[in-house]
């Protein structure tokens, strides 16, 4: 068994089982992905994969459990390499961030400039992509850890809790909102909105309000990652804007704070149970979080739970 052909097939199964896709990302032929894998299968004496003529359709259920354990070797193997470089290398390194468009326009820029001026020698990715790819692509390895407002639940994942989350109402000046004392979900609402294309879901602070509210009739007429885009369309009297304060410090329109609408919502880091944290990715969260000092960090992630015996 080959560590080339373990990547093989969790590589297939992350491209939804395109072998095709897979051959592309690791940089080599489709032949010689499926023959690794008919390499491994044969080795294991199990079928990982279900195929219908040459293309693979599902994954058996010992593929499974053969899938989940081949991507926890994987992230051993990298795990290892990163022990090697922690005493290899003092400083140097890889810091790959996954984020939103919002936290990497607005909310990094600082964080990252305090990083690079004390450890320029480290080569610092930032992965942009939705909130709800952001925790699949920690969980693969391919981002040291996310910072997002916006994840789904998962046991997979640990969280470190940052600041908390802000929303605000962009109106013009002539609109009704603009002037109104106390503005309420249902204000909200009765006017076509233009928001991001996840605050309906279910664990968006939006989606949540209507559901306690038990409220269904929301017009969304435009949807943008782009705060720059929304404001140009609420000017142009499309309906009302609904963003992350922190994305409209400076704006023309009306902005009146609707946070105390919505469920609270937290800033969170995102990663493994089993990352290995270099010295300059606590030095990361730091510059991000003045609370999430090394010893916060370690305590909030590693400290065994205490048991009360009390009676």
């Amino acid at each position: 068994m080959k560590l080339q052909q373990l990547r093989y097939a969790v590589e297939t199964f992350r491209c939804n089982l395109n072998v095709s896709e897979a051959a592309e990302r690791l940089f080599t032929s489709q032949p010689g992905v499926s023959k690794q894998i008919r390499l491994l299968e044969e080795e294991l004496g199990v079928q990982i994969f279900i195929r219908s003529g040459k293309r693979i359709v599902a994954v058996t259920p010992a593929g499974v459990q053969v899938l989940e354990i081949a991507e926890q070797i994987l992230r051993n193997v990298q795990q290892i390499k990163h022990i090697g470089n922690q005493f290899a290398q003092d400083d140097g390194g890889n810091l790959t961030i996954a984020t939103t468009p919002t936290l990497a326009r607005f909310r990094l820029p600082a964080t990252v400039a305090a990083f690079r001026a004390k450890h320029n020698d480290v080569q610092l990715s930032i992965k942009q992509a939705a909130p709800d790819e952001l925790a699949a692509l920690v969980l693969h390895g391919e981002a040291d850890f996310a910072i997002s407002n916006q994840v789904p639940q998962s046991g997979d994942l640990r969280r470190l809790l940052c600041e908390r989350w802000a929303y605000s109402l962009l109106v013009p000046e002539e609109h009704l909102l603009a002037r109104q004392p106390e503005i309420a979900l249902t204000d909200i609402i009765a006017h076509p909105l233009l928001t991001y294309d996840y605050m309906l879901n279910p664990t968006a602070p939006l989606g949540r309000a209507l559901l306690r509210a038990n409220m269904k009739d929301c017009k969304i007429v435009l949807i943008s990652h782009d705060v720059d885009v929304l404001q140009t369309y609420v000017r142009l009297g499309l309906g009302v804007g609904l963003v992350d304060t922190m994305a409209v410090a400076q704006t023309d329109l009306v902005q009146r704070d609707v946070s105390a609408l919505f469920a609270p919502d937290d800033v969170q880091i995102l990663l493994r149970p089993d990352v290995l944290l270099r010295n300059y990715t606590y030095d990361f969260f730091e510059y991000f979080d003045v609370n999430l000092t090394r010893e916060r960090v370690d305590k909030l992630l590693y400290a065994p739970p205490i048991d009360d015996f009390s009676i």
